[in-house]
């Protein structure tokens, strides 16, 4: 143990006269002759997809070859070189969109629906991809534009987790992603479903103190997992929302010492189902009263 002590004042002994005369010091250095590090090869995806017969998601859904699968909620094997530039808009970090995740360009919106969970480990919100079509299937799920596997033949749902991660490369870092004012798109279904909306000074009908974004008892059943709650002022929209969701037991903005409903903000991914809106809220801060 005496020799080890030793050992070590003889070392500082040493640093510390290197530095007194003005040497530079062994710790100094190393540290100022590393190289920059080298930008890091994105883990995930596949990172020889080039950037080549990039289409736009309006032309897709114009293309001859997909456009009937797309609106008559069919399903479309591409097999061409296309190729679709996103940005992601919204993921399943909060629970809601499970197992797929909303993507949009200048031109629309799609849905990407992949068997696997945790996509919002590698695929933040603001997330720019490159997506290859070709040997990927598209089509409609209620007439939402989606892109994934064929499933039960006649329609569109999940494509393997594998499958997916050699048809998608990421690009650059996550950028800052705005809602548009669903005012503004709500009239034209056909071009606009997907696309990440902002619905300002709403109110819930069945607000009153108590009802939950997913109440079993209030809500109306929307398939599976899903109970869907009305917006004042609005026929054909509603607030979707999953009982598994992190906000699920979220109450509707009520005052209770008023008895009054309370105007609120609520941001989410703008899917329809046939001629109906739904409304995707992706986490608990997409609703602020």
């Amino acid at each position: 143990m005496k020799t080890l002590r030793y050992l070590t004042m003889a070392v500082a002994s040493f640093m510390l006269t290197a530095c007194m005369d003005g040497e530079e010091s062994f710790f100094n250095y190393e540290f100022n002759e590393w190289d920059e590090p080298a930008v890091a090869i994105p883990p995930y995806g596949n990172n020889n997809i080039n950037e080549e017969n990039i289409i736009t998601i309006a032309q897709l859904k114009s293309h001859p070859t997909y456009k009937d699968a797309i609106a008559n909620s069919g399903v479309q094997l591409v097999n061409e070189d296309l190729k679709l530039r996103l940005t992601v808009t919204g993921n399943d970090l909060g629970g809601n969109l499970y197992k797929q995740f909303a993507a949009e360009d200048a031109t629309g919106a799609v849905i990407i629906a992949v068997n696997q969970g945790g996509i919002c480990g590698y695929l933040a919100e603001g997330q720019e991809i490159i997506v290859d079509l070709q040997g990927l299937y598209v089509g409609g799920y209620g007439k939402q534009f989606q892109i994934g596997a064929p499933y039960k033949e006649t329609q569109v749902g999940r494509m393997n987790k594998d499958i997916w991660n050699s048809h998608f490369r990421i690009m650059g870092q996550p950028k800052t992603v705005s809602p548009v004012d669903f005012d503004d798109i709500k009239g034209d279904i056909e071009a606009n479903a997907g696309r990440l909306v902002v619905l300002k000074n709403v109110t819930f009908t069945n607000a009153n103190g108590s009802v939950t974004l997913a109440d079993t008892i209030y809500g109306s059943k929307s398939g599976g997992n899903y109970y869907a709650q009305k917006i004042d002022g609005y026929n054909n929209v509603i607030v979707r929302t999953s009982t598994y969701a992190d906000f699920a037991q979220k109450k509707l903005p009520y005052n209770t010492e008023t008895n009054q409903k309370v105007p609120c903000t609520i941001v989410g991914i703008a899917t329809r189902f046939n001629n109906d809106w739904q409304i995707m809220i992706r986490k608990s801060d997409d609703i602020n009263f």
